[in-house]
């Protein structure tokens, strides 16, 4: 009876911590965000490190790896970034709106979906990447790991550095944060409860002296109202108040990582199941659940651009997991992982995902809906296979 409730008190805070990592994530994210903007930071590099970032994932790997839990980190990881395909691609495939992609001059092109440019550059990019990590991966030695690792952390710093210069020149399209405007509304909305009324009152004042001056004497020139002064205050008071915010969402998810990879952990060794596996399904899956939700709405607001955030956001995510987040995993296990690595099957499963993501977005416009649906169902095979072959739960 109290290994039951053991089990049940874990699953219920690891529950309790997705909430609390999805919350904090967003509000990081948001406010992140509002502070570059107010500080002057570049906007295509507020997209690529909000929107194409994962960090409540790189939450989870430090807080498994301060644990001793390399292998956890390392199945997260690795699920993620399959999810992120067979999950939330697919997703965004399968249930876009087909009246949006019409090609013209043609009655029978509503399969269609068009990828631009930027498209293409990043899926291929990330095809280059998943090659290199699961070849890395899969030849688990201390001295290649280290060197590996230290490569990918600094690639992913020279990816961010071209792909925000190749933005601001117009070759690439940067993902897209769906609340990147939350901050500009609230500085539009401020100036018209507080500007506005200060030059009304200022023209009344105008006014009303102006009347009240007889035609011999001379209008007296009032004194300029400190509008100015009073904007960088408010500028000042928002940019504290914001990263307040911040502050608070990077604690809570800090927090939250701990908490999942302590009710993980407990989880795993009262039922007897494997760290890879637990990470591979069941945390990657929670934890890519957001991604999941912008694939989808991403293809049904019916905008034809959305593709590309589609690509974008999907693409980055990976990018983000398969460069920082394993060169952390590396750099610190040196191949030495606490309960095993992750399986050729479960490497081959994301090296063939990403290649087949890869022909889609290049020459497969014309079938995406049947591969976003054929992509799901493998998704769901991959995750019974897991369970029954590869690690022989059942």
């Amino acid at each position: 009876m109290l290994h039951n409730n053991a089990i049940a008190f874990n699953a219920a805070a690891f529950v309790a911590s997705l909430f609390l990592l999805e919350s904090g994530a967003d509000k990081f994210i948001d406010h992140t965000a509002a502070v570059a903007r107010r500080t002057g930071l570049s906007e295509t590099l507020i997209g690529l490190l909000t929107a194409g970032a994962e960090w409540e994932e790189l939450a989870v790997v430090v807080a498994s790896l301060a644990r001793n839990r390399s292998s956890l980190a390392l199945g997260n990881v690795v699920g993620a970034a399959v999810s992120n395909i067979l999950g939330a691609f697919s997703l965004g495939l399968l249930f876009y709106r087909r009246d949006d992609h019409f090609l013209p001059g043609n009655d029978d092109d509503g399969e269609v979906v068009r990828f631009d440019r930027s498209s293409r550059i990043y899926s291929l990019v990330l095809l280059v990447l998943t090659a290199f990590t699961a070849g890395i991966v899969h030849f688990r030695e201390s001295l290649v790991w280290t060197v590996a690792g230290s490569v990918l952390i600094a690639g992913f710093g020279v990816y961010v550095s071209v792909v925000a210069v190749a933005i601001g020149r117009g070759v690439l399209t940067a993902p897209e944060d769906s609340d990147s405007d939350s901050d500009s509304d609230t500085d539009s909305d401020d100036s018209s409860v507080h500007g506005e009324p200060e030059r009304t009152a200022h023209n009344n004042n105008n006014n009303n002296n102006n009347n009240n001056n007889t035609d011999d004497e001379e209008t007296p020139l009032l004194p300029p109202a400190p509008a100015h002064a009073a904007r960088q205050t408010r500028h000042h008071n928002k940019l504290l108040q914001h990263t307040y915010h911040l502050v608070l969402g990077f604690l809570a998810i800090s927090l939250a990582g701990y908490i999942l990879s302590q009710a993980a952990t407990n989880i795993t060794d009262a039922l007897g199941l494997s760290d890879v596996l637990f990470g591979v399904i069941v945390l990657a899956v929670a934890t890519t659940i957001p991604e999941k939700f912008v694939a989808l709405m991403s293809m049904r607001r019916g905008a034809t651009g959305h593709t590309g955030i589609l690509v974008a956001n999907c693409v980055g995510s990976n990018i983000f997991l398969l460069s920082l987040c394993v060169g952390i995993i590396m750099v610190d296990s040196k191949g030495a992982l606490d309960a095993g690595s992750v399986t050729d099957a479960e490497l081959l499963v994301l090296l063939g995902s990403t290649l087949w993501m890869t022909a889609t977005v290049w020459f497969g416009g014309r079938w995406c809906r049947w591969t976003g649906g054929a992509m799901l169902a493998a998704y769901v095979g991959f995750i019974l296979l897991e369970f029954i072959v590869v690690h022989r739960v059942w």
